[in-house]
């Protein structure tokens, strides 16, 4: 059709620019690939700034961090709809459900499930909805996503490892295990495949053969981004913790593969900081701080720095951790409050989930603080803050894929 080129995955695009639909075949690599470079989408208006779908998907990409940019973005969507292919309408009535201030999640899952039964080669609309589902603990509407795709994406990269941690979250572990194996015969570097692997080898308790297994993959994860790549070598030093190696084994992966992700120029702190903090919790339930010497103080004194707060639920919990644990109560306190407030102002349904989980963590402060004791080995806030670590994120997920965060 004239005026239309076709994206990556065959569907049509309003655009006359090649180099225009090259940015958004290279955004698609970049958010499967988890890499670095997402912020290749914003050539995209640039190249053609009256495509649909490079406006909406830039628009998607600053929402979290940068939304006064976000917002030019998606009026341009929004001005050229008329003009623009079906494929292009569907994306953007998803997208603009889910940076809407008032988003609906179940309304924006539901809205992956129609476009990704009219186009199921999207695997990054598949991706972004799987991503949702995580943070709505709903793993069961993440499996029939990609169920409902598979048959059309059968030697795709990608997929093996979105139906593999699917699997696992309902604790399905050998068949995760087979599917992220098939993923890693397609694709070798699949990070997400290395990692849905090496949950499974943790879940059996294979610890040896999962570090193993990580370390052979690790010389691909150079291109990876902050999250991904630290989050992968997270995986290795839990290994090294549950399978009972010296705690210096911890230590040397916290120093030289994840605090070390700093020093890179492009590196996100935020991404760097979630994986960081997570860690020496672990560290700190099993007793062994004392071999970290302070570096729970310095990354502690990292995150006093509120740039870093309110950037997403799951971060700021730890932060709060962190800054109590440190001798950092009034900051702690603050941030709390903070997130009290935010809740305060959410929807009713979304306020209804996050006052349960809040309610438990600052019931647990205010207890240990009566006590005298600011000692976080308090066995409910450590499941609490344990569990949130595992099973739960939100907008850094979000970020991770598909944007960036203001660090």
């Amino acid at each position: 059709m004239e005026g239309f080129k076709v994206d990556k995955w065959g569907y049509e695009v309003k655009t006359n620019s090649d180099s225009c639909i090259s940015s958004i075949n290279s955004y698609y690599h970049q958010v499967l690939s988890y890499g670095r470079e997402r912020s290749v989408i914003l050539e995209a208006p640039k190249q053609d700034p009256t495509c649909v779908l490079a406006n909406i998907l830039a628009a998607h990409y600053l929402s979290s961090a940068d939304s006064s940019r976000a917002l030019p973005l998606l009026q341009a969507a929004k001005s050229y709809l008329e003009q623009a292919s079906l494929y292009e309408k569907v994306v953007f009535d998803v997208i603009n459900c889910l940076i809407s201030p008032s988003r609906d999640d179940d309304v924006a899952v539901e809205l992956h499930f129609k476009l990704l039964k009219d186009f199921p080669r999207d695997l990054v609309s598949l991706k972004r909805a799987q991503v949702l589902c995580f943070y709505m603990g709903r793993p069961d509407l993440s499996l029939k996503l990609v169920e409902q795709v598979l048959s059309v994406n059968k030697q795709e990269s990608y997929i093996y490892g979105m139906l593999a941690f699917s699997l696992l979250e309902l604790g399905r572990y050998t068949d995760a295990e087979e599917a992220a194996n098939k993923g890693f015969e397609i694709d070798s570097e699949d990070a997400w495949t290395h990692h849905a692997l090496c949950h499974v080898y943790q879940y059996k308790c294979r610890f040896k053969e999962a570090v193993q297994f990580m370390e052979k993959c690790s010389r691909t994860w150079s291109s990876l981004s902050s999250f991904m790549y630290t989050h992968n070598w997270w995986h290795v030093a839990l290994c090294y913790l549950e399978g009972h190696s010296p705690m210096e084994k911890v230590r040397d992966v916290y120093d030289q593969n994840i605090w070390k992700e700093l020093e890179r120029s492009d590196a996100s702190p935020a991404e760097v900081y979630l994986n960081a903090v997570g860690l020496l919790l672990r560290v700190y339930v099993r007793g062994g701080i004392n071999v970290f010497g302070d570096r729970l103080k310095i990354l502690a004194d990292c995150l006093t720095n509120k740039a870093f707060w309110y950037l997403e639920w799951h971060l700021d919990v730890l932060v709060v951790w962190a800054l109590s644990c440190t001798g950092e109560v009034s900051k702690a306190e603050e941030l709390l409050e903070g997130l009290k407030s935010r809740i305060s102002k959410m929807t009713k349904k979304k306020r209804q989930h996050m006052q349960r989980a809040m309610l438990k963590l600052y019931s647990n402060m205010a207890r240990v603080k009566m006590n005298g004791r600011w000692n976080f080995l308090t066995r409910h806030l450590m499941l609490l803050t344990t569990r949130l670590l595992e099973h739960q994120t939100n907008s850094l997920m979000f970020s991770m894929m598909f944007g960036s965060l203001c660090c």
